[in-house]
């Protein structure tokens, strides 16, 4: 089941009915590739920006998009440091961090079917 842009996701609804629409409606928010990705990454805990850049490869204005959009959707929270060097801290919320079982079943999967 493909849910690449918000046509085919209502399509998909629309095909499936209310019994997938909890499905439908994580992959909308959680579904993208940089977000399971930055997700993933920050289970083990708070890192920099940089940080995060270097460790999921994305470049800045990609990894600036997709963390204010986990922070407005209450997965992430940001925190920042005015002390010289200023720096911007990235953690998961009681939200994002409720997402670990789902990456260590996709784990498992992974293991035995990749």
């Amino acid at each position: 089941m493909s849910v690449d842009s918000e046509t085919e996701a209502g399509e998909t609804g629309e095909r499936y009915g209310e019994q997938a629409c909890s499905v439908i409606d994580s992959l909308r928010q959680i579904g993208s590739q940089w977000r399971l990705i930055v997700l993933h990454d920050l289970q083990e805990g708070e890192k920099r920006f940089n940080e995060l850049k270097r460790s999921t490869g994305a470049n800045a204005r990609t990894l600036s998009r997709v963390l204010d959009d986990l922070a407005e959707m209450g997965f992430v929270d940001r925190r920042m440091e005015e002390a010289a060097p200023v720096a911007t801290y990235y953690s998961l919320t009681p939200k994002g961090e409720s997402l670990a079982p789902v990456f260590e079943e996709i784990d498992r999967w992974a293991d035995e079917w990749l």
